[in-house]
């Protein structure tokens, strides 16, 4: 357990101290936000995949017992979540998360015109889902923080986006957004997002040591 611990303050801080302490500005403006950016992430997948492993190697401490109706919970949001990483992720999406850059259009296409934050949203549900499934502490507490830091994220986002006067992507009755959401583009981000639920099931297994699939 003091590993899984160790583990999870090493992840926090480097998400938290960098903007905290001004290290995150001073770093882009002395190697550029590419540079930074780029070992940004390899320190993040490094820590998180700590992090995971950690928790996978710590003493099994149970809060509630598994049962079918909580297993079940994954197979109910991990699609969701697919599809909603899938729909946003190459999309421009100021004032939120996305794995591009640039502006986003005068009027936004896509998820992020129906939902305004789905890769929030996205990562939100995986936590849930696994919370529901993994009852001991460290499994828990692992999923648990990144709930929490998925929808809190939201409401310091938009905090952030309206002081810089971005508008949100998703506006207006929910009708015009749905049809400013749909386009043949969105149906094969639909796809793919299908396809990454197909691909996550089959590897989970293999990488993690559990089965989902045995749960159905």
């Amino acid at each position: 357990m003091v590993e899984f611990l160790v583990a999870y303050a090493a992840f926090l801080a480097a998400h938290v101290l960098p903007r905290l302490t001004g290290a995150r500005d001073r770093a882009v403006a002395r190697f550029g936000r590419g540079a930074y950016m780029a070992g940004y992430g390899v320190l993040s997948v490094a820590l998180l995949v700590w992090l995971v492993s950690a928790a996978l190697r710590a003493p099994v401490l149970e809060i509630w017992a598994p049962s079918r109706p909580l297993m079940l919970a994954p197979h109910v949001l991990m699609p969701l979540a697919c599809l909603l990483l899938a729909g946003a992720a190459a999309r421009p999406n100021p004032g939120s998360v996305a794995f591009v850059g640039g502006p986003a259009p005068k009027t936004a296409a896509g998820l992020p015109a129906l939902i305004r934050h789905p890769v929030l949203w996205a990562f939100g549900l995986w936590a849930l889902g696994h919370v529901a499934a993994n009852g001991d502490v460290a499994a828990v507490a692992l999923f648990g923080g990144f709930a929490v830091f998925a929808f809190a994220g939201m409401a310091v986002l938009d905090r952030r986006a309206a002081r810089a006067g971005i508008p949100p992507t998703a506006r207006g009755p929910f009708v015009a957004r749905l049809a400013r959401a749909w386009s043949p583009r969105l149906a094969v981000e639909i796809a793919a997002g299908l396809a990454l639920w197909a691909l996550l099931l089959a590897l989970h297994g293999p990488v993690i040591g559990v089965d989902p699939r045995g749960w159905l």
